[in-house]
């Protein structure tokens, strides 16, 4: 006998895949022509790494040491003191930069409709950010949902075109799931930038970055969030759903629990901006109302500002 249902039960599979796809390919265009737009806005030239090594910009002069060659004393220099001096360039050497952005369905908010999602952001600065390292001759590694490095291209279009196509695909699958450990190798020398809005408590948060700890490597966080969540604007009886399965909350009168909320937001912020300084970590925050450019710009000089 034929099993009808296990029939019927593909038939619906496949058909939400084939949705997910042509939900994927339809935001594709958008995302990276969003990317492009910002990065193109971004004029910030090529960075070195600020300390120095090989490269073809000048770095700066220092004394003529007992293990330096006699070639390469700068005479020029030299000659205008009693001391001796070597003209050191910036490293200019490429570095990998690891992105991440949380999809999760959480991070799916709008509080109007004139405003992108908060993920939809995420993924645009993430592309954005992919560009500009492209662009400066790094390479960019994407990590997943789970926080494992996906397998891709590492540089070049090739690179950038495999990243937004993972990603417009996450969009869709996004499930409801506690951040990623990020138990995964990588490389011990570049960066890793994550993009979420970090609204778990502290205590999960901080297990979550216990990876990164022991590591040689620079983290960088973005906290982003849409502005209802930061001034909770709403007056009156409200009804909060939230949008992975924790139930639904009635406040009788919104705007008494306003001062108690932004309060609470404050604290959690700081304890984010806390567990951050004691990792040496960057930290800043981007509202869904703001231009994304000058979270590009402090993005991409902290990737490139190693420590010596």
């Amino acid at each position: 006998m034929t099993p009808a249902r296990p029939l019927h039960r593909q038939a619906l599979q496949r058909h939400e895949l084939e949705h997910r796809a042509e939900s994927a390919a339809a935001r594709l265009p958008g995302l990276l022509a969003a990317a492009h737009r910002i990065a193109a806005n971004v004029n910030l030239g090529a960075h070195g790494r600020r300390q120095p090594g090989l490269g073809e910009s000048f770095w700066q002069f220092r004394p003529y040491g007992p293990d330096d060659s006699p070639q390469a004393i700068d005479w020029r220099q030299s000659a205008k003191s009693d001391e001796l001096y070597i003209k050191e360039r910036e490293w200019a050497a490429s570095q990998t930069v690891a992105l991440w952005c949380d999809l999760s369905p959480s991070m799916h908010f709008r509080s109007t409709r004139d405003l992108p999602t908060k993920a939809e952001r995420a993924g645009v600065l993430l592309l954005a950010l992919g560009i500009l390292l492209i662009e400066g001759g790094e390479r960019i590694l994407r990590l997943s949902a789970t926080g494992a490095p996906v397998p891709a291209a590492m540089t070049g279009r090739l690179a950038l075109m495999q990243i937004a196509e993972q990603m417009t695909r996450d969009f869709d699958a996004a499930r409801p799931e506690d951040l990623p450990l990020f138990n995964v190798k990588l490389p011990r020398y570049g960066a890793t930038v994550l993009i979420g809005d970090f609204l778990q408590p502290i205590e999960a948060v901080a297990k979550t970055f216990e990876a990164f700890r022991e590591r040689h490597h620079g983290v960088h966080l973005v906290q982003v969030l849409d502005p209802a969540e930061e001034t909770l604007p709403y007056n009156g009886r409200v009804r909060f759903e939230g949008l992975e399965n924790e139930g639904a909350l009635v406040i009788d009168r919104t705007e008494d629990a306003r001062g108690a909320y932004v309060t609470k937001l404050a604290a959690h912020r700081d304890a984010l901006k806390a567990l951050s300084a004691s990792y040496a970590w960057s930290f800043t925050t981007h509202r869904t109302d703001a231009a994304p450019h000058l979270t590009l710009v402090a993005l991409h000089r902290v990737i490139g500002e190693r420590p010596r």
